[in-house]
């Protein structure tokens, strides 16, 4: 009989070299073992990234046929959390099962009576966007409460956030960081703390991106250390995305900065009870912590009164909260943790691929309009940016390049995106546009019209709606695909 250790061995020995043949398209850009793109293939806007390095971890863990979340998925958690800088990271099946778990933590009555959020509360978030920012903000029973957006940044437009506070009612704020640009951390932080309101970041397309202040600013909100491996000299405070709120998001579906395939996590970013209470949601609305598998971590498990339930009710079938089934399989942890490795090589390559476009297009600022980094002015030719007064700075490991076609250009970003579909370069809208013009959104106020609220005409995620598509940053890309991109679009613009 084979040695199953000899047996396993083997198995992965064949594995990577299977991986090898036929997944040499998926490897890095800059690797030398990556397949050339053939010209007249399809540029995708995004997709997997990945060697024999993953599938071998996928592999390895399935043969364990663990399955449920296990030790890789308790290990990815502290790598996650550890990369980062905050207290726990919590791995869910998906980016949008995060945000339902983000926001339903801050409704549990185990929180301060004064700072839960209720039925009918309201939770600021901004109007251009994913669905899945707000759609949990619905379903929890609370009241979206829609901002503009900048057409420039895409982001927020945080000088509205004042307009749209109603004292005792907002509890809230929630919103992205979109396309991997930060939104304006110090506004929102500052607009947070005088209301005493929970700030929660769907860092989904941002992993990876960063924000900086000046220190004294930043200990006047609250912080005054760098997340892990940041740093930008003694007068500063910077830190990743999504370690500025309260609580935080990630997905790691194959588009976003890592991928796990499906999946995602939720980061605490503070304060420990938080940790329970989104473990709560995830795990059935259990009042039990401990992990699949182990029983009695507290040593009281049939010591408990809870509720209405008799004395000694087993821990483990008690329940805190109405809560969900998010877990994700421990073989996509297995795959996260070999991508976290990668994660500083692939926030590089965004980068560089982000400034390749921009630099290749800069010719057609006639007809296009540029995204620029939330707090820069202006683009400078050398690569770097021209600063606002407030002194706050972002960094960004961009989830796609922004253009937004220019009101007196002579074609329509809908004639520009059919000319990427005939030249096979994938395009995307930002996500839904305006989304209070999304059917789920129109349906809801027909239905319910104190649902959701507005402040102004929303003008201009209207305009981002008609005007924007993005490009791919994704670090599978090579040299060659960027510059196909850019000919493409050049010789468009130019007839």
């Amino acid at each position: 009989m084979p040695d199953p250790a000899a047996l396993r061995q083997e198995i992965l020995r064949l594995t990577r070299e299977y991986s090898r043949q036929v997944h040499a398209p998926f490897r890095p850009a800059a690797d030398p073992d990556r397949q050339p793109w053939q010209q007249g293939t399809t540029i995708p806007y995004a997709g997997r990234v990945f060697t024999e390095d993953e599938v071998e971890a996928a592999v390895a863990s399935t043969l364990d046929f663990w399955l449920t979340l296990g030790k890789e998925g308790e290990a990815f958690q502290q790598e996650l959390a550890a990369f980062l800088g905050v207290r726990h990271s919590l791995l869910v099946n998906s980016g949008s099962s995060a945000n339902l778990v983000a926001i339903s933590a801050l409704t549990s009555p185990k929180l301060p009576e004064a700072r839960r959020i209720k039925p009918g509360d309201e939770v600021i978030t901004v109007a251009a966007g994913f669905p899945t920012t707000v759609a949990p903000i619905v379903q929890v029973g609370a009241v979206p409460v829609f901002i503009d957006a900048d057409p420039i940044t895409g982001n927020a437009r945080c000088e509205q956030l004042e307009l749209a506070y109603s004292p005792g009612k907002t509890k809230a704020v929630m919103m992205a960081h979109a396309l991997g640009n930060p939104f304006d951390l110090a506004a929102t932080l500052a607009f947070c703390r005088q209301h005493n309101l929970w700030l929660v970041e769907d860092n989904c397309d941002a992993l990876g991106c960063s924000y900086s202040m000046p220190r004294e600013l930043a200990a006047s909100l609250g912080f005054s250390e760098n997340s892990p491996g940041l740093d930008e000299g003694p007068d500063r405070v910077v830190r990743w995305t999504g370690t500025w709120g309260d609580i935080s998001t990630q997905s790691f579906y194959p588009p976003h900065h890592l991928t796990m395939g499906e999946g995602g996590a939720v980061s605490i970013v503070r304060d420990a009870k938080l940790k329970v209470i989104a473990e709560s949601f995830r795990d059935w609305g259990r009042d039990c912590w401990c992990p699949s598998g182990i029983d009695n971590t507290c040593n009281k498990r049939f010591g408990w009164q809870l509720g209405e339930l008799p004395e000694g009710y087993d821990h483990k079938y008690t329940y805190s909260h109405l809560g969900f089934n998010l877990k994700p399989l421990d073989p996509q942890a297995a795959i996260g943790r070999v991508q976290l490795k990668r994660l500083p090589e692939f926030i590089e390559a965004r980068k560089q691929n982000w400034e390749t476009l921009r630099r290749g297009l800069a010719s057609l600022e006639h007809v296009l309009e540029f995204a620029l980094p939330t707090h820069a002015t202006a683009w400078n030719g050398d690569g770097t940016f021209q600063w606002d007064e407030t002194g706050c700075r972002t960094d960004c490991s961009w989830f796609g390049f922004k253009i937004a076609v220019r009101p007196d250009a002579p074609f329509s970003r809908t004639d520009l995106a059919r000319e990427l579909d005939a030249n096979a370069i994938g395009n995307r809208m930002l996500f839904g546009g305006n989304l209070i013009r999304q059917p789920a959104f129109v349906q809801l106020k027909q239905d319910r019209p104190e649902a959701l609220r507005q402040v102004g005409e929303l003008n201009d995620s209207d305009s981002i709606m008609l005007t924007t598509l993005f490009l791919g940053t994704y670090p599978g890309l090579t040299p060659v695909m960027l510059q196909a991109e850019i000919g493409v679009i050049s010789s468009f613009c130019s007839t």
